[in-house]
């Protein structure tokens, strides 16, 4: 299995941005322990981060035909994204939406998800486990 995991902007700046909802933990223990849970998982991944909603889109688009899925945390893009779900139907490879923090129990616009309705699944709230869950998820499909 080939799995695509997508990270939004801001997730580079973990370990150093609002700890006290994202925790200490920096963005490279998240792909330490993305890269881990696969290789324990016999799954063969590429882990991908920007800022910019177009990389995203264009990522999401060369997944075609290459991934057998993707575990996407769009983060703020989730909120307000129209391209980013639109994508992930284009390419009709499952996918599995992750968050670290518990979006609802946050400020307000934050409980829309655009990405939830194209999702298998979502794993909100459950830090860097949620990773863990969706690659186990796409690999139980």
């Amino acid at each position: 299995m080939n799995i695509l995991v997508i990270n939004g902007p801001n997730l580079n700046m973990l370990g150093i941005r609002e700890k006290s909802i994202y925790g200490q933990k920096t963005y490279g223990e998240l792909c330490d322990f993305i890269l881990n849970t696969c290789r324990d998982d016999g799954i063969d991944v590429e882990i991908f981060q920007s800022n910019h909603e177009g990389d995203l889109v264009d990522k999401i688009q060369q997944a075609y035909g290459v991934f057998d899925g993707i575990v996407i945390n769009p983060a703020a893009y989730t909120h307000t994204s129209i391209a980013i779900p639109d994508a992930l139907k284009a390419v009709n490879i499952p996918c599995v939406e992750v968050h670290l923090s518990d979006i609802y129990s946050r400020e307000e616009f934050r409980h829309v998800s655009y990405v939830s309705p194209v999702a298998e699944k979502s794993f909100i709230g459950h830090g860097f486990a949620g990773y863990k869950q969706a690659i186990e998820h796409l690999k139980g499909l």
